[in-house]
């Protein structure tokens, strides 16, 4: 099939697979014209990514999840420690945006948003000191 049938099939845009082909992620076939042919198992793979990517993994951890996949003799505790370090990174980023909503929240609740031209928000904004 060529890309954009794949891309189909994958939910993924054709820049994308051709980007993961670029970085050896996926390696189409070559039809006789030279162009991209891709089979059942590229589109499968090429979901796996998808996927991957969706839980947050990052190229590199979908590199690495992809070869544990194709290694049959893998321990489902690698690929456990991938999935809980993801979870641990998950957890800092959502501590993070809290802090932020939290430090936000603060300063609009102490904003008058009414016609006067005095704002706590962007005074906070200017001193540097809010969100730190």
């Amino acid at each position: 099939m060529n890309i954009g049938q794949a891309a189909k099939q994958s939910g993924l845009p054709p820049k994308t697979i051709r980007y993961y082909e670029e970085i050896g992620l996926v390696v189409a076939d070559r039809a006789e014209n030279g162009y991209r042919d891709y089979s059942a198992n590229h589109v499968h793979r090429l979901n796996f990514i998808h996927r991957s990517r969706d839980l947050g993994f990052s190229v590199e951890e979908c590199r690495l999840l992809l070869s544990l996949y194709d290694d049959d003799a893998r321990e489902s505790a690698e690929v456990k420690a991938l999935a809980t370090a993801k979870i641990a990174e998950i957890d800092e980023k959502l501590a993070r945006l809290a802090g932020l909503k939290a430090a936000l929240q603060h300063l609009a609740d102490h904003c008058h948003g009414d016609h006067r031209p005095d704002c706590p928000i962007l005074e906070e904004l200017s001193s540097g000191s809010c969100c730190n």
